[in-house]
C-alpha cells in the first residue's frame, strides 16, 4: 500500500470560510514537506492550485530525503519536449523521486490558460502528448507530425533511459476516453473518492482495456480522512465541519462545479446533489464514507470517518476492490497528517519499516540501551 498526502492551498480548519483559512506560504510548505518526509508517507501530491507546482516542488526538494513528488500537469499547456526536459531535470536532481500526475481538467479551468478544446478532444490531445513523451524518455530523436503537436528532431540531452529513469505516470478520469488513455499510457490509474463498489467496477474496466494492450497498471484513489480515537469522536469532528458549511459557501461551490464537463466531478457531485440534509449521516454513501465535504470543496469530496481500526478496515475494503495507492488529506493538512501518520500509518504494511525507523521514543532508546548493557 502506498500512502501519499496532499500539498496544495487553500488550507485551514474550515478553508471555505475566511475565518477558518490558514496562510499558506513558503514557510508553511516547508513544514508540510518535512512532516510528510518524517512521518513516512510515500509521497505528496502537488496539485495544480494557487502556486506553480514545479517551482514549489523544486523549492521543497532540499528539505526532504525520501519523499516522492507527485507533480500534477495539464497536457498541452507546456510543449511535450519542454515538459520532458523539466521532468528529466527534476528526476536527476531528486535521484528518482519524481512522479507525474496527468490531469485533463475541465473546460472552464483550462480556458483561463487559453485551452479551449472540448472534453473528448482533450483526451485525444493527451494521447498524442504522451506518445511523444514516451519516445523522448526512451532516448529517441523524435520527429512527429500530429493533429495537436509537431516536433523536429526533439531529443533530451540528459541520459534518460539510462542513469535517469522515466518518472512513472499517473492519470485520472472517469470517461471512456480517459479510461482508454490510462490503459494505453500510464502506470497508475487514479479515481476520486467513490465507494469501494464503484471503484471496483472502474478498476475492472481499466484492467480489461489494459490487458488487451498487454499492459498491467496500479490503481489509486484520492480521499479525505477524519480519524480520531473512536468512531464517535470522528463523527463529532465531521459534525463540526458540517456545522460550518453555511448556505453561502455551499452555493458558491455548487456554482463552481455545476457546469463542469469533468465526468469525475459530475460523479462526485451526484453523491450529495448540492443539498445539505439536516443529518450529516444521510450523506454516508458507504460504510464510514461521508460525502459532506463535496458540498463546499470541488474535486474529491468524500472522507473516510472513524477510529484507526475503522479507517484501516475501510482502506482494506478499497484494497479488496483493487486499489493499492491512497492520496489522502485532512483539514488542516499539517495536524491531520500527524494524526493519521501517528495513529494509522505505522500499522500499514508498506510504511511499517519506514515508520519504525523514523519514530524513536524514549522507551525505544531505553530498551536499546538496556539490551546493550545486558550484552556487555
Amino acid at each position: 500500500m502506498n500512502v501519499l498526502w496532499y500539498m496544495c492551498a487553500p488550507d485551514g480548519a474550515y478553508p471555505w470560510q475566511p475565518e477558518g483559512s490558514r496562510q499558506v506560504d513558503y514557510g508553511y510548505y516547508k513544514q508540510l514537506a518535512q512532516a510528510y518526509d518524517h512521518l513516512g508517507y510515500t509521497g505528496a501530491l502537488f496539485a495544480t492550485g494557487a502556486h506553480d507546482v514545479w517551482v514549489l516542488a523544486g523549492a521543497l526538494l532540499p528539505y526532504t530525503e525520501r519523499l516522492k513528488f507527485l507533480i500534477a500537469i495539464h497536457p498541452g499547456l507546456v510543449a511535450p519536449t519542454l515538459l520532458a526536459k523539466m521532468a528529466a531535470t527534476f528526476q536527476d536532481f531528486s535521484k528518482g523521486r519524481l512522479l507525474i500526475n496527468i490531469v485533463s481538467g475541465d473546460a472552464k479551468m483550462l480556458g483561463a490558460y487559453g485551452m479551449t478544446l472540448p472534453h473528448d478532444e482533450r483526451y485525444d490531445m493527451a494521447d498524442e502528448y504522451l506518445t511523444i513523451w514516451h519516445r523522448l524518455f526512451a532516448g529517441e530523436s523524435v520527429t512527429y507530425a500530429g493533429k495537436y503537436f509537431s516536433t523536429e528532431g526533439a531529443r533530451l540531452a540528459l541520459p534518460v533511459g539510462e542513469a535517469i529513469k522515466p518518472p512513472p505516470l499517473w492519470f485520472g478520469g472517469s470517461s471512456d476516453k480517459a479510461l482508454d488513455v490510462s490503459a494505453r499510457h500510464v502506470d497508475t490509474y487514479l479515481s476520486w473518492g467513490e465507494t469501494p463498489e464503484q471503484i471496483k467496477a472502474k478498476v475492472d474496466d481499466v484492467k480489461a482495456r489494459a490487458a488487451k494492450l498487454g499492459r498491467t497498471l496500479n490503481y489509486g484513489i484520492r480521499l479525505y480522512v477524519i480519524v480520531r480515537e473512536t468512531d464517535a469522536k470522528a463523527w463529532e469532528a465531521a459534525s463540526d465541519l458540517y456545522d460550518r458549511m453555511d448556505a453561502r459557501a455551499i452555493a458558491a461551490n455548487q456554482r463552481f462545479v455545476s457546469n463542469s464537463d469533468s465526468v469525475g466531478q459530475q460523479r462526485m457531485s451526484a453523491m450529495h446533489g448540492g443539498l445539505k440534509p439536516e443529518n450529516l449521516r444521510e450523506l454516508e454513501v458507504a460504510p464510514n464514507l461521508w460525502a459532506g465535504i463535496g458540498l463546499v470543496r470541488p474535486g474529491p469530496g468524500t472522507a473516510i470517518v472513524g477510529s484507526p481500526d475503522t479507517v484501516i478496515r475501510t482502506l482494506e475494503a478499497y484494497q479488496a476492490a483493487g486499489v493499492d495507492t491512497f492520496i489522502l488529506s485532512g483539514m488542516p493538512l499539517l495536524e491531520e497528517a500527524y494524526r493519521f501518520g501517528e495513529s494509522v500509518l505505522p500499522r500499514l504494511d508498506v510504511s511499517r519499516e519506514v515508520s519504525q525507523a523514523k519514530h524513536f521514543t524514549w522507551s525505544t532508546l531505553f530498551d536499546r540501551d538496556l539490551a546493550n548493557t545486558k550484552s556487555a
